[in-house]
């Protein structure tokens, strides 16, 4: 029988105003808005205006309605209810490189745990121009409504791909042209190394980073380089700056 943590955990919830703003102008199916009764403010007045605009059922609710609807805490006064998050094939991502014109640029998270560290990386993934991200099955966060949130809005553009083996994953990417590099402290700075091409960025989980297995499949090593006391990033700001170095050798590289 399914666990209940993961049936709650992919539940069908967006929260907050970007949020739930960013669902409506992906044109992702939304099935009800919740709305807090009364609230005046400019962003829940727009929300109200574009869910009229798509004729979306709205619901006016009270503070404590929302309370009790909440996954996150932070629903700032609106939650909307829609499909189940869908999780995307591998060929989605190949298939928005070729639409772009663009080598395939795939971002790989092993074992991240944390909703907000996903979210935050869906959102750098988006914005550097990653054409998916991809999770494995077991032992790391899914897609619930902190991620969504934390997201903000990302999730509805970026394909989320779940895999069942990264390293079987790793060695099949290879054979279609893709090259691999991991974060770690023990590599080369990240400067010095070609990430210009169909790359894979593998980022691993929280406190003790890509594991010894995958680091082997990795083709190349990645070393951000450090100046203050502290010698380790959070695996989020990791992969936001190596996903912007790949995006600046990308641009110089025309």
């Amino acid at each position: 029988m399914k666990d209940e943590s993961i049936i709650r955990e992919e539940t069908n919830r967006i929260e907050g105003r970007n949020a739930v703003l960013e669902v409506l102008k992906s044109g992702r199916s939304v099935d009800r808005i919740y709305l807090l009764d009364g609230g005046r403010d400019g962003a829940l007045q727009t929300i109200r205006r574009e869910a009229k605009k798509r004729e979306i059922p709205l619901r006016f609710v009270d503070r404590d309605a929302l309370d009790r609807m909440s996954e996150t805490g932070h629903h700032q006064g609106v939650i909307a209810q829609t499909a189940s998050y869908r999780y995307s094939e591998l060929e989605d991502a190949f298939a928005l490189a070729e639409q772009r014109g663009e080598a395939p640029f795939l971002i790989l998270l092993d074992g991240i745990g944390d909703p907000h560290n996903l979210g935050a990386i869906l959102r750098s993934a988006e914005v550097v121009g990653a054409h998916g991200v991809l999770i494995p099955k077991d032992r790391a966060v899914g897609l619930t409504a902190t991620v969504a949130r934390t997201s903000a809005g990302a999730l509805n553009y970026i394909p989320v791909i779940k895999v069942t083996n990264l390293n079987n994953t790793i060695e099949q990417l290879k054979k279609r042209g893709l090259w691999f590099v991991c974060a770690d402290m023990d590599g080369t700075e990240m400067y010095d190394l070609d990430l210009s091409g169909p790359i894979g960025l593998v980022i691993g989980a929280e406190g003790t980073g890509v594991a010894p297995l995958v680091k082997k499949h990795c083709d190349m090593i990645a070393r951000i380089p450090m100046r203050g006391q502290i010698n380790s990033l959070n695996a989020s700001v990791a992969a936001g700056v190596l996903s912007y170095e790949i995006l600046r050798q990308r641009l110089r590289r025309g």
